[in-house]
């Protein structure tokens, strides 16, 4: 078969990391169209990758209408996200979305029906789960490395609030809610991907800082299979800064900005070399398509994460698209 014909919507922000994967697998795939109300945010597209000639639309509709395509990545607000990806899905179309999948597990579950309905692939792009230092958190809590895990701390701290004032990612409507939605979407990813557990319950405090959505959100966690965690999402922060520590009865693995430490108690810390990236999400998802394996991070799993989030905004009394005018 020829190069797999992909489809963008939205070209801004992270868009630029999936255009440079995807040209990289050049002998595989290529860009064919993008659809991005914004001119400029096209322009600028086209002009960092070198892609004279591609179909451009305004409306990502039109794309999917007049365009021959084989998949479809989804970079746009949040919000969007749901019809955006059923759409593509009815078109025939593959779908590699951003995080978050949904804004709700109603949508999440009405997604994943489509994809399957369609016969279409849905991918989500976590891209942590390609990360050698995240694949050996989860095979070490698999192989039991530190024993039967009793705890998690899981926290990102950003200066979110100060670089997303004014942007989509403050505007409910889009945003569907704070950093929790967004950035922290990444963290209750690694909380769940890693340790393979199911909540059963939330206390949560948040706080807005003025903004129209949430900045900071604390909670606390209980899983059906025992261990507790805290799941610690700050926007108003000076700096990034991401870390977990994973407590188990017989050790602990402390991650700390890409750094892994194996603890043992009265022993000096182990470092364990981990191997090089050997793939990442947009290269996961056309090896997918071709057959090559499955879909890495599925519609089914995202649904997780959407629910959690969902479950900490509900016990915090908190909903974010209830408030739009």
């Amino acid at each position: 078969m020829g190069k797999l014909r992909f489809g963008f919507i939205g070209t801004g922000g992270i868009s630029q990391w999936h255009g440079r994967q995807l040209l990289e697998l050049s002998g595989e795939a290529e860009i064919a169209a993008l659809a991005d109300p914004n001119a400029d945010s096209r322009d600028k597209f086209i002009h960092k990758f070198g892609l004279d000639g591609v179909a451009v639309h305004d409306d990502y509709r039109d794309m999917l209408n007049e365009c021959a395509l084989d998949a479809v990545v989804i970079c746009s607000p949040h919000t969007l996200h749901f019809e955006q990806a059923t759409d593509a899905l009815k078109a025939g179309c593959h779908v590699l979305v951003e995080k978050p999948m949904t804004c709700s597990s109603a949508e999440a579950e009405r997604l994943i029906a489509s994809a399957r309905e369609a016969g279409k692939l849905l991918q989500v792009s976590y891209q942590r789960h390609f990360q050698p230092e995240f694949l050996y958190i989860r095979k070490a809590l698999q192989d039991g490395a530190i024993g039967k895990l009793t705890s998690v701390t899981a926290s990102l701290y950003q200066e979110w609030k100060q670089l997303t004032a004014g942007s989509w990612r403050a505007v409910p409507s889009l945003s569907g809610g704070g950093m929790l939605m967004d950035s922290g979407s990444h963290i209750v990813d690694v909380l769940l991907w890693t340790t393979n557990m199911t909540p059963v319950e939330v206390k949560p405090m948040l706080h807005r800082h003025g903004a129209p959505v949430e900045i900071d959100s604390f909670t606390a966690v209980r899983f059906a299979e025992g261990p507790i965690a805290s799941l610690n999402v700050v926007g108003f922060a000076q700096g990034w800064h991401e870390t977990y520590m994973f407590c188990g009865e017989e050790g602990a693995i402390r991650y700390d900005n890409g750094r892994i430490a194996l603890l043992r108690l009265g022993k000096e810390p182990e470092y364990p070399e981990l191997p090089a990236r050997e793939t990442n999400q947009d290269k996961s998802f056309v090896d997918a398509i071709l057959g090559r394996h499955e879909v890495l991070v599925p519609g089914e799993f995202a649904l997780k994460v959407v629910r959690l989030t969902e479950d900490i905004y509900k016990a915090a009394g908190y909903d974010p698209l209830a408030e739009i005018d």
